[in-house]
């Protein structure tokens, strides 16, 4: 697609430091990144501070390091608004003196003054990118509040000017900013600034249509990174959240995504969040991973005790790492599956209760014993040890006795899971040595119970 540059393109990010980074400001982010690279622009990185009590240092390097963690890079040094007391300081005091702007009592007792913009009361119009027209009458917000003193700015006032000197020509963010957009007009007109082009994004819902919450995707980045998605999958999962490209294509790239996002494209309509797409998402992201890679991911995410298991038989998990592979959606899973037994059976025999290796109701001893000493002298007769051959071996005799009274005997034999990869995958893995000696322990265990 090739849509026409715009020229002289800046965009900001104007996080507040007042919590971690979260999906809502990382899909803003997202699509200003996208819109300024097409363009060739530049997004400026502004800290709106100016909340001092719930701004802090600790969110601040949250949101840094998750951007840069995303691949969101920003153009130039960090602006923070509690650094520049001087610059609004000065327009205040310019629209006071001009009739803009005035000192006016807080309370009845007078004893706390503000700064109050001085409404002209009209209708403000102006055209958003992704909603169209947009008409506002101002009468409705009275003379509202700019300032808690000269020295201590509120946000309409801080915005504007930041906006105003900086040069931004575009302000991309969420649709719970069109509000304020009237009032920073009417400040706008008043400083003399030229009016920036807005697009109001629109927000990300639960599935059931009302706003985020912990239960529905509103957790921070970080505890994204933690549950181990990838950041790819989330740049592409978060770019699908209220844009849709004009094929079907879904997986995609950064630079695809810079070369194919079309912000007038961007839907009016909230954005439904879906952690079964993510996952969906995440997991084609693994899938695309070199083995390499994959293996030092899924290192990272099992316990140091569990390592040394694999120190020792490292041939053994990287028979198992495709396995993990197909069965994850993100990496926590590699976690669960430690948890639930799905990993030790690969590095140590299996201890479980005899009766369990019977095909449903079967419970017939001397037959279990004849059928693993035949399943053995099958597998002991197969040359070239792979799941593909293995198969070959015994599924006609699977076939001719019954294929769950064989097959199943076997998997439970080499896994003592209910659920594990078939018989032949796992016999592969194990190699033949090791499995002959696992089905071995059946006929021990047998003996056992028979004397």
């Amino acid at each position: 697609m090739n849509k026409e540059i715009i020229n002289n393109v800046i965009t900001r990010l104007p996080p507040s430091p007042t919590g971690l980074l979260h999906i809502g400001t990382t899909r803003t982010a997202l699509f200003n990144y996208l819109f300024t690279k097409q363009n060739n622009g530049k997004m400026l990185f502004r800290l709106e501070d100016t909340d001092r009590e719930r701004s802090k240092e600790e969110f601040e390097k949250n949101i840094i390091e998750g951007l840069k963690w995303l691949g969101l890079d920003y153009d130039g040094e960090i602006s923070r608004q509690s650094e520049k007391t001087e610059l609004y300081e000065k327009y205040l005091e310019k629209m006071i003196k001009d009739g803009f702007a005035y000192e006016a009592e807080e309370n009845k007792d007078g004893d706390k003054k503000v700064i109050r913009f001085k409404n002209p009361n009209k209708e403000i119009i102006f055209q958003d990118l992704v909603r169209g027209e947009i008409k506002f009458d101002t009468t409705e917000l009275g003379d509202f509040v700019i300032a808690k003193s000269l020295s201590d700015p509120l946000y309409h006032l801080a915005v504007v000017v930041d906006d105003f000197e900086s040069e931004v020509s575009h302000v991309i963010r969420g649709e719970d900013g069109i509000s304020n957009t009237p009032r920073q007009i009417l400040i706008q007109e008043a400083i003399g600034a030229k009016r920036p082009i807005y697009a109001h994004l629109p927000l990300i819902l639960a599935p059931d249509k009302s706003k985020m919450s912990k239960r529905f995707g509103a957790i921070s980045i970080d505890e994204y990174k933690e549950k181990g998605y990838l950041q790819e999958a989330i740049i592409n999962y978060l770019a699908l959240l209220g844009w849709s490209p004009e094929d079907e294509q879904e997986i995609f790239s950064l630079e695809e995504l810079i070369e194919k996002f079309d912000i007038k494209k961007v839907h009016k309509s909230g954005a439904v969040f879906n952690i079964e797409k993510l996952n969906w998402i995440n997991k084609e992201y693994i899938k695309l991973m070199t083995e390499a890679d994959f293996k030092i991911k899924v290192l990272e995410f099992l316990p140091k005790e569990f390592g040394n298991k694999i120190k020792e038989n490292d041939k053994l998990f990287n028979k198992i790492l495709p396995i993990i592979k197909e069965r994850i959606e993100k990496f926590e899973d590699v976690i669960i599956m430690l948890e639930e037994g799905d990993l030790d059976y690969y590095f140590e025999q299996p201890e479980y209760e005899l009766e369990k290796i019977f095909w449903k109701d079967e419970n017939d001893l001397n037959l279990l014993k004849t059928r693993i000493e035949k399943s053995i002298q099958l597998i002991e007769s197969v040359k070239e040890f792979s799941a593909e051959k293995i198969k070959e071996s015994i599924w006609d005799y699977a076939s001719e006795k019954g294929r769950g009274s064989i097959l199943w005997p076997i998997r439970y034999a080499l896994s003592g899971k209910d659920k594990s990869p078939d018989p032949f995958l796992l016999s592969e893995v194990l190699g033949q040595e090791e499995t002959i000696k696992r089905l071995t322990y059946v006929i021990e265990k047998i003996n056992s119970t028979k004397k």
